[in-house]
């Protein structure tokens, strides 16, 4: 197929006479603070060297919250990609990662591309969020847009539909969450794996400023000390459990500062309410 962007504004195309409705790119205002080692990794995984290459589609593996899908979403933007990012589920079915037949106003069918399939056609970069909840149908459909064929087959809009050249895909998958075991057509398809773990303290302290710049340097010293305790004992408390944590924390300080509240109590307590009992053996 000869291939050509649709303008940015377009919602609708039309692929082999039949119109298909477009998704819209998500916009955060997410920054890589983490290892500069991983961001280089993917990067690599996505670059083209010669005109009978293709990219690769690499994994993320690694616990909630070390920022899987910020480093994803970074390394995206570094190449001035719009990201198109699918949560994915236990339910997940085909159809929802591809096209999806609804009932217009008028009442007709018309067709609604996925976050995938709009990545696939305006050239852009999709993020499979929290893969490996899926089931092996669901991975099934996805099996010739891993491999050098890069399409997909939509039976219920009866159509197949090429990936544009430019169009990059990167899968996130917590190594402690699998509901299905992924079948291995489509590990060998999903290479390669990078492995993110929680960050050294310094660069933790930066993501934590960076995300809650607005909050006490007392607070933010607490929040490192205890991430680090629990890192050290394999915890699964993440940075964006710090962020909660100290968001909630500072919180409580502004409703309560006319009565000079003690921090260290407060911040216990938002420990307590964020993350449970169990987190009080590492304060």
């Amino acid at each position: 197929m000869d291939y050509t962007l649709p303008a940015e504004h377009e919602s609708v195309v039309n692929i082999q006479g039949v119109d298909i409705s477009l998704g819209f790119p998500d916009e955060f205002a997410f920054e890589w603070i983490g290892q500069k080692d991983v961001m280089d990794q993917l990067l690599a995984a996505w670059l083209v060297i010669d005109k009978k290459d293709i990219p690769l589609n690499p994994r993320l593996i690694g616990k909630p919250g070390v920022g899987k899908t910020t480093l994803a979403y970074a390394a995206a933007k570094k190449i001035d990609r719009k990201v198109y990012i699918y949560q994915c589920t236990m339910d997940t079915r085909p159809e929802d990662l591809l096209i999806t037949p609804v009932i217009d106003k008028n009442g007709g069918i018309r067709y609604v591309a996925s976050a995938l399939v709009t990545a696939m056609i305006r050239g852009g970069v999709c993020i499979l969020d929290e893969a490996n909840r899926m089931s092996e149908k669901s991975w099934a459909s996805l099996a010739p847009l891993l491999d050098s064929r890069r399409y997909i087959e939509s039976i219920i809009a009866g159509l197949k539909v090429p990936a544009h050249p430019e169009f990059r895909i990167c899968i996130t998958m917590n190594d402690d969450a699998s509901t299905f075991e992924i079948p291995e057509y489509i590990h060998s398809r999903l290479q390669p794996q990078i492995y993110l773990d929680f960050p050294e303290e310094e660069e933790e302290r930066r993501i934590l400023k960076e995300n809650l710049p607005f909050v006490e340097e007392e607070i933010m010293e607490y929040i490192v000390a205890f991430l680090q305790k629990a890192h050290k004992a394999n915890e699964n408390y993440t940075v964006r459990d710090g962020i909660n944590v100290a968001r909630y924390a500072a919180k409580r300080l502004e409703s309560l500062k006319e009565n000079n509240p003690d921090a260290s109590s407060l911040f216990r307590q938002s420990v307590i309410m964020i993350l449970g009992d169990d987190a009080m053996t590492y304060l």
